[in-house]
């Protein structure tokens, strides 16, 4: 069911824009949803907190870095639940992590995700936190934008849950 407060937030945030864009996997769409616009905003921000703190299950938290730093943290805070952060690569210098944070063997963790569209960012965050012992078995996004990232994850034995569809992020255009 739409979370219709959260999407008249976005709306409100100008996160969802329209006309000609090239997504980050290389294709095309005729509308965006500017995850910085809505990530920047604080109502935005609490409201996608609230939402995503009544879909925690009491598991560890973890975001993907970048997009979805802000997000792991204030929900971190809403739920006061601990969270680790998923780079994309390992960094080159310091500890050289891929993941920051505390992170214990066998826990359970809720990969938090900005916006799902392939499910390439979210399934390489879900296999670098089982890589690192974690177990994994659910990515919680914003907007799932219905382009195979549940198809994707599901092959991996991740479910996709999302606060908002694309189909109702885009039923009143």
């Amino acid at each position: 069911m739409a979370n219709d407060e959260l999407i008249e937030a976005l709306r409100e945030a100008d996160a969802v824009q329209y006309g000609e864009f090239e997504l980050s996997h290389g294709g095309t769409s005729d509308y965006y949803v500017d995850k910085y616009l809505f990530e920047t905003d604080p109502t935005c921000l609490r409201l996608v907190a609230e939402a995503f703190a009544e879909e925690h299950d009491g598991e560890k938290l973890a975001g993907v870095a970048l997009g979805a730093v802000p997000l792991v943290a204030v929900t971190s805070v809403e739920t006061n639940t601990p969270y680790v952060i998923a780079r994309k690569k390992a960094k080159e210098y310091g500890t050289a992590k891929r993941i920051e944070g505390r992170l214990d063997e066998g826990e359970e963790i809720l990969v938090l995700e900005d916006i799902a569209t392939t499910g390439k960012s979210a399934l390489d965050a879900v296999e670098a936190l089982r890589d690192a012992g974690a177990e994994v078995n659910r990515v919680l996004v914003v907007v799932d934008r219905e382009e195979g990232a549940a198809e994707r994850l599901a092959e991996a034995d991740v479910e996709l849950d999302s606060l908002v569809t694309a189909d109702e992020l885009l039923a009143d255009r």
